[in-house]
């Protein structure tokens, strides 16, 4: 999507004038702002402003930096460049690399038959300005939004293995049982054959 260079944020001094502070109450605020030079062309910028430059290397989300800085305001005294201001520089934010609405060439030459009409549309890089620093000022470091991440849990303690149970005991083997006692019957037969062995010893 283009982006029209003159897109500003903030209040107009004059109409189609470009954006001098904001407006509190009573009071303007001015804001600093400055004036670089990229493409051949000159912008003037405020930080958080979006504006459309010619096309530049670097990546959506990526960081550029511009050292030509010919005029710098800090909202008290503007330091103009000679032709430019020492040490100043501008940092933005890649937003897009784009291409600018299409526009049409045309060209004629009178009495000899010659039209020729070519569209073309011009490569352009989409930029936030996210600070102006003076000489000897330092980027403002970039505050950490999302929250630190989460330690990662301790794995868990694996589970004490449980100690084999002793094995059991062989039961005692059973002890043979004594043989049994010969039935009362053997006993009178035995009675018998003695009482016939002392008969025959009698007789």
């Amino acid at each position: 999507m283009y982006i029209p260079p003159t897109l500003r944020i903030g209040l107009s001094s004059r109409a189609g004038g470009p954006s001098r502070g904001y407006f509190c109450g009573k009071y303007v605020i001015e804001t600093m702002y400055a004036v670089i030079k990229t493409g051949g062309k000159q912008y003037r910028v405020a930080k958080d402003d979006v504006i459309s430059v010619e096309r530049l290397d670097g990546e959506p989300g990526g960081s550029v930096e511009f050292d030509q800085i010919l005029m710098l305001d800090d909202g008290k005294s503007p330091t103009v460049g000679t032709p430019l201001v020492d040490g100043a520089r501008v940092a933005a934010t890649v937003l897009d690399q784009a291409r600018a609405d299409k526009i049409l060439v045309f060209k004629k030459k009178r009495r000899k038959n010659y039209r020729r009409t070519q569209g073309h549309r011009q490569s352009v890089t989409v930029l936030r300005i996210t600070d102006i620093l003076a000489k000897g000022a330092k980027a403002a470091s970039k505050k950490a939004d999302a929250k630190p991440a989460a330690k990662p849990k301790t794995a868990a303690k694996p589970k004490a293995k449980s100690k084999p149970k002793a094995d059991a005991k062989p039961k005692a083997a059973a002890k043979p049982k004594a043989a049994a006692k010969p039935k009362a019957a053997a006993k009178s037969k035995a009675k018998k054959d003695d009482d016939s062995d002392k008969s025959k010893e009698k007789s």
